[in-house]
């Protein structure tokens, strides 16, 4: 699809003048600083849409373990950024959206200004080392753009990038003593521990490549990179943190911490000099690599050529701007369009772009691939994103969704386990969360259409993956019908997610004809029957002899077979069979009011002991909207006739957890999964099982969308007289004609039309 932005989006005028019809610049709306505070985990930085370089600021360097145990409050910083901080640390290249889990922050610059420090410092005392305190009203925050005052050093930083370079700008004062510091011990994982090796060569007085390895969450990351500055540093030099006796060996034989061209250590820090006039600005070229330095090369000569930073940044909100008129809205409010633009931006940053401009990447196995006729992404975070994210791409992202599909292929081809990803990212699995959700992000391709590749070698790697005896029970799984507990903990939720995705296999099957593989996944899809107990009318795990455990609190989330929930919220975990499940639990009446109860209870404080400081965001009664797998519940009224209910607690979710400001997501954004949920409910339907052609509908929170589909096709929704106490549907319109359903087809919608929500405040 052709570009529609103008050459310049900053100014509203400027759209008028170059197009047929004004288009608003959307760019203003996102405001990146959204769930940066409490939980939200997200960063302020650069990045632009599916970019491999998200430059953020990171405001603390907290190690995982501390005094040899877990350090709790290295999970504030996943993203590397809280809110409430005073002092950045530094601005580093590559960063995580929204997860429950840290790692990255690669390569950390600083600039700074007097006698040279290369220790960071501590919060409480930051002119103890390179950090700086800064103020949030010296803080720009924007889609593609990044500005802070360093206030210890009167430095101006501001930030933009490309897909695979990050560019800084600093505005120096008058100094002969002007520094910018690469601490390549920096990490989000572990700041001090977890760098396995670290290779620099200095190429002249103002490039420099090399390579980092780190064994944190990733155990084998490696990651290159080629820096470049807009003007020669007069001086270099380094220092390694390592034990010398074991890490320097030879090297001793020079003087490498002052001006050597080749540095190797575990803990290195580097300086470069420069004299500054007053305001003068020197710019930093960082190209990241996952290939090789001679890659980061290429990729930053062939992405950044020249140093016009306020081109860069335009060129990036550009980018920005193209994406997010995929969906032009119709609000009433600019926070209703900061809310959606918002959410649209953060679904946008992930999955990442894992290759070069060549096509080369590291792979599973560590050796270098190319990827032919598709970009190879990274960062998947399935056990979050398979509910909306994915099936949100199908929607309005199918080309780069299909991309992802065959990145995760390539994945499945390249390791020796015969696994699809569960939550990979730079090469690496880290086995995170249950299931085998990856199956479920090919089939909902496939059902919808969108597959663009071997399918039936797709349906293959999926058979494959869900036939892994060695995985997580899986072998339990299979021959018993359900996980025991006293073989594999969390089992009622792993028995719950596999007879998902094995649901999802053979609609996939289904779709493909192959009956064979149909009827042994379908039949396995129903196995979320042999962990329900009618005698207490919840999921319950039991042991391999059979029976159920006997210990059991459906509240308490702590060794009762479940991860991240608890019994009342994966009792309802059966999106496959909504019908089936109702009737598990005594038909619609009983399941309504069940689901009542769970939006309406207050849960004793007993059950947030082990909440460390996570606190209570996110939740609703017993409800918990900041954990994925309750993101599908409010839409379950659907199928117990009393649809009102779905549209009311839709809209209470929207409002409640959703907010502009700092603190404004009510959980992890997990690679944006969150703001998928908001985009899809905010529209008026919702994925209740991927893998299914359908969505359940909802309640529209705004006036207008018109969505632009990659086919050509533009679906418009409209909802009528729509308001915080209007928020249930009278009637529904599907091109014109009366809609009875409460479910509409994926390909009702890509086909282009219209669909008219009659809202009302009585249901």
């Amino acid at each position: 699809m052709k570009s529609k932005f103008p050459l310049i989006i900053l100014l509203p005028c400027s759209f008028a003048a170059a197009q047929t019809r004004p288009v608003d610049n959307l760019v203003q709306y996102v405001k990146p600083i959204i769930g940066t505070q409490r939980m939200g985990h997200t960063y302020p930085g650069a990045t632009v849409p599916f970019g491999m370089v998200q430059l953020s600021p990171d405001t603390d360097t907290l190690s995982y373990e501390q005094n040899g145990a877990y350090n709790k409050d290295v999970y504030k910083y996943c993203a590397g950024y809280q809110y409430d901080d005073k002092t950045i640390v530094g601005f580093s290249h590559t960063h995580f959206s929204g997860t429950g889990h840290s790692d990255l922050g690669d390569f950390l610059i600083m600039p700074t200004v007097g006698a040279l420090q290369l220790n960071p410092g501590t919060a409480d005392k930051p002119l103890s080392g390179y950090r700086s305190a800064f103020s949030h009203s010296n803080e720009v925050a924007e889609a593609g753009y990044y500005k802070v005052k360093l206030d210890d050093d009167h430095i101006t930083a501001e930030l933009t990038a490309t897909a695979r370079v990050g560019l800084h700008q600093y505005t120096f004062p008058a100094s002969d003593k002007s520094h910018i510091i690469l601490d390549l011990m920096h990490g989000i994982y572990n700041y001090d521990a977890k760098n396995v090796w670290t290779y620099v060569q200095v190429v002249n007085d103002s490039l420099v490549t090399g390579y980092r390895q780190t064994n944190g969450w990733g155990r084998t990351r490696t990651v290159y990179f080629a820096m470049s500055f807009s003007k020669p540093f007069k001086h270099y030099g380094s220092k390694d943190y390592s034990d010398k006796q074991v890490y320097r060996g030879f090297w001793r034989k020079f003087n490498q911490e002052d001006n050597f061209p080749e540095l190797a250590g575990k803990k290195l820090r580097m300086y470069f000099d420069f004299d500054t006039r007053q305001d003068e600005k020197i710019l930093v070229k960082f190209a990241l690599s996952p290939a090789s330095s001679a890659g980061a090369l290429l990729n930053l000569r062939t992405e950044l050529p020249g140093w016009d930073f306020e081109q860069v940044k335009q060129q990036a909100q550009q980018a920005w701007q193209h994406e997010l008129e995929k969906i032009m809205i119709t609000a009433k409010d600019t926070e209703a369009k900061e809310n959606f633009y918002t959410s649209l931006y953060h679904t946008f940053i992930n999955p990442t772009t894992y290759m070069d401009v060549d096509g080369n990447y590291k792979g599973l196995d560590q050796n270098v691939h190319k990827a032919e006729g598709f970009t190879n992404y990274t960062t998947f975070s399935l056990w979050d994103t398979y509910r909306a994210l994915h099936p949100f791409f199908n929607l309005v992202q199918p080309k780069r969704n299909a991309d992802m599909m065959q990145s995760m292929l390539a994945h499945f081809n390249q390791t020796a386990l015969h696994m699809l990803p569960v939550w990979s990212h730079y090469a690496n699995e880290n086995w995170c969360m249950t299931g085998y959700h990856s199956v479920s992000l090919l089939a909902d391709a496939v059902v919808k259409g969108n597959a663009p590749f071997d399918v039936n070698k797709a349906l293959d790697a999926c058979v494959t993956t869900a036939s892994n005896r060695w995985f997580e029970g899986v072998g339990y799984y299979i021959d018993k019908g359900y996980v025991p507990e006293d073989k594999s903990g969390a089992s009622v939720s792993k028995t719950l997610e596999y007879a998902y995705d094995d649901w999802a296999i053979a609609q996939m099957a289904k779709k493909l004809n192959r009956m064979d593989v149909y009827n042994t996944f379908i039949k396995r899809a129903g196995y979320y029957k042999n962990v329900f107990d009618a005698s207490t009318g919840f999921m319950r795990p039991r042991l391999s002899d059979g029976s159920f455990k006997k210990e059991f609190d459906p509240l308490d989330t702590e060794g009762q077979g479940f991860i991240e929930g608890n019994a009342w919220n994966y009792s309802l975990y059966v999106p496959q069979a909504p019908d089936s499940l109702i009737a598990m639990m005594g038909g619609r009446k009983r399941f309504a009011a069940h689901l009542d109860s769970l939006f309406t209870m207050e849960l004793p404080d007993k059950y947030f002991e082990h909440t460390e400081d996570i606190t209570r965001d996110g939740i609703i009664g017993n409800y918990v909207h900041g954990n994925e797998p309750s993101h599908h519940v409010v839409y379950l009224y659907n199928w117990t006739g009393m649809p009102w209910k779905t549209q009311e607690r839709v809209r209470m979710i929207l409002k409640h957890q959703y907010h502009t400001g700092p603190a404004g997501l009510g959980g992890n954004d997990d690679c944006g999964q969150m703001s998928a949920w908001y985009l899809f409910s905010t529209l008026g339907f919702y994925p209740v099982a991927p893998g299914s052609d359908e969505y359940a509908i909802g309640s529209p929170a705004i006036d207008k969308a018109v969505i632009t589909l990659e086919n050509g096709n533009t679906f418009t929704i409209e909802a009528q007289n729509q308001g915080d106490n209007n928020v249930y549907v009278k009637q529904l319109l599907l091109n014109g004609v009366p809609y009875n359903k409460y479910t509409i087809r994926h390909a009702d919608i890509v086909k282009g039309g219209k669909l008219v929500f009659v809202m009302s405040n009585k249901h």
